[in-house]
């Protein structure tokens, strides 16, 4: 065992600190990426706090180490490049402006020991292991340190003809499959799941997430494919005893007590307990039907060609549908990447706005002539517009260069609407 039974973690209490940091600063990015300071006086807080982490992650790493020492008769783990090989200073007094907004922050770093869970059905065993180790030792998002996760078989490992077959099962397009797929890339598998972060309860290819109330996405998700296949639905998830209500709160069976438990409460116990979790991973490998039903619910919350925008161009406001000026599937998939990841399109209507003014446009549709440069602006996680597998906006570098043809010529001013 190289990496030792103590480990050097992000802690829940660090994690949520460094959210309302961010909040108080105004500022955001994706999850693998740090927001960036807004003027000199936050570059100083930065330096502090980049300060204060490097030497709480060496400090974790000590202690580890030290444990590990008496167990193993090794220092493990390792350090990685995220903790200072050497011993690094120490920050010194909290700047007072950064004290004001954010509060004195806890320890960002902690020794801990992940611990495996094994869950055995009758066709398959699944292993998690929580206190999950993030990426990014400045995530904002980390919550639950009994959580689990698994990105499960990622989409762009299966075959062509496996993924064929499941979007015409959910009587998906050619076009709307090409622009989920590529969106998928960054969230996992139809048999992902994640309990460690604000999402609550996340599963599925588009991390179908519970959030705080119990509910959202994945409660959609959920009474999509109660009402649509409910013989499946009981087949694949309540025989397991988790349900939904109508109104899309998780409704789970504490399997120690028999307590049936709603909302906040159910997404506790799925998150306590990984036997849970383990069932919708076992749907997302098992049954197609439950990926159909994934497939047509994200088309249906996340898919943008149909959401409904206005735009204000001197005394006119014009309204209209995404898709009246976004034709391209890169386009669209840029849309549904931020949609997926933050739930809404923000920042589409200023973008949009202050293009429209500026091009003095009377109408949505002339919009689509200036197609690249808003989906430039509205970037997210990843370029769409170097993506060669999508038609591309008019005017884009792809279309230009005449990159596959077959997606990128005529086709292109069509899209994936």
């Amino acid at each position: 065992m190289d990496k030792g039974i103590w480990q050097v973690r992000l802690t829940v209490r660090g994690s949520t600190w460094l959210w309302n940091y961010n909040k108080a600063r105004k500022v955001s990015a994706p999850p693998t990426q740090n927001a960036q300071p807004a003027n000199d006086q936050q570059r100083d807080w930065e330096n502090w706090l980049i300060a204060k982490l490097n030497r709480d992650r060496w400090e974790a790493l000590q202690t580890a180490e030290d444990a590990n020492e008496k167990v193993t008769g090794k220092r493990l783990p390792k350090p990685d490049k995220t903790i200072p090989a050497t011993e690094p200073p120490q920050p010194g007094p909290i700047p007072d402006g950064l004290a004001a907004i954010a509060g004195n922050p806890p320890r960002l770093a902690e020794a801990a020991v992940p611990m495996a869970r094994i869950v055995a059905f009758d066709d398959i065993s699944l292993t998690y292991e929580d206190n999950v180790r993030v990426s990014n030792p400045r995530y904002p998002y980390y919550r639950f340190s009994q959580g689990v996760n698994s990105e499960g078989v990622a989409v762009k490992e299966m075959p062509t003809d496996r993924m064929e077959h499941l979007f015409r099962l959910a009587d998906v397009s050619d076009s709307e499959a090409r622009i989920m797929r590529s969106v998928s890339i960054l969230e996992g598998g139809f048999d992902a799941i994640n309990t460690y972060d604000t999402g609550y309860v996340s599963v599925g290819f588009i991390q179908f997430a519970s959030l705080k109330e119990g509910a959202g996405s994945l409660g959609a998700m959920l009474i999509e494919y109660k009402t649509n296949n409910l013989a499946d639905f009981q087949r694949d998830l309540r025989q397991y005893g988790i349900d939904v209500q109508p109104d899309g709160l998780l409704d789970v069976v504490d399997l120690q007590t028999g307590a049936e438990l709603t909302g906040p409460d159910a997404n506790q116990k799925i998150i306590d307990d990984p036997r849970m979790i383990a069932v919708f991973q076992r749907a997302g490998l098992r049954s197609d039907s439950f990926i159909a039903a994934q497939i047509r619910s994200a088309k249906t919350q996340f898919y943008p060609a149909n959401d409904p925008i206005t735009v204000t161009v001197g005394s006119q406001t014009l309204t209209g549908k995404v898709s009246d000026f976004v034709k391209s599937e890169a386009g669209l998939a840029t849309l549904m990447d931020r949609k997926v990841n933050t739930g809404h399109l923000d920042p589409l209507p200023a973008v949009v706005n202050d293009i429209a003014q500026k091009a003095g446009i009377s109408d949505l549709s002339e919009l689509a002539s200036h197609e690249a440069d808003i989906i430039q602006r509205m970037k997210y996680r990843k370029n769409y517009l170097d993506d060669t597998s999508l038609s591309q906006p008019e005017g884009s570098r792809l279309s230009r260069e005449g990159s596959n043809p077959s997606r990128h010529g005529k086709r292109g001013a069509r899209g994936g609407g």
